[in-house]
């Protein structure tokens, strides 16, 4: 009896922020993968290939690649990728863009219900190794993560303007 609680995995995630740009104007900006280096807090480095491309990640001493290939890319509304690492399915990164006024509320998904079986096994013992994060501890790093992204994709288009 005694000791902490057990609680449930979380296995998707979302974050939203409303911007003062049009639904067209961020969507370019999320669909121009090379971009990712200036909002998210791991990517350091991408690498196009027509619908998929290569993320390099890093997070703190960690370092690991993931290959992705777009999913969905519905101009001012919706940009995904599916994300795989050493051909293991892991998770599906998003973003979906509703008008607001005269911007756009931005939300940012994750959901990790890619990993079934024992590729599920083989892949959270790789995501372990290569980030250092325990899969219970994910998607609360994630969460936190994706609050960062939005706010330097918001930071960069006010730039750009």
């Amino acid at each position: 009896m005694g000791g902490p609680p057990v609680t449930a995995r979380v296995w998707s995630v979302q974050e939203s922020l409303e911007v003062p740009f049009p639904p067209q104007t961020v969507y370019a900006a999320l669909a121009d993968v090379r971009r990712m280096t200036e909002w998210s807090t791991e990517v350091i480095g991408v690498w196009p290939r027509g619908e998929r491309f290569v993320g390099i990640n890093r997070k703190a001493c960690w370092v690991w690649f993931t290959t992705c290939r777009i999913v969905v890319a519905d101009p001012g509304r919706e940009f995904a990728f599916d994300v795989t690492t050493f051909g293991l399915p892991v998770a599906r990164w998003g973003y979906r863009l509703t008008p607001a006024g005269e911007g756009t509320h931005v939300t940012e998904y994750w959901v990790d219900q890619r990993r079934r079986g024992w590729r599920r096994r083989v892949a959270e013992t790789l995501g372990l190794l290569f980030t250092g994060t325990p899969p219970a501890r994910r998607a609360a790093r994630n969460r936190a993560a994706m609050r960062v992204t939005l706010q330097r994709l918001a930071a960069g288009l006010r730039a750009a303007a």
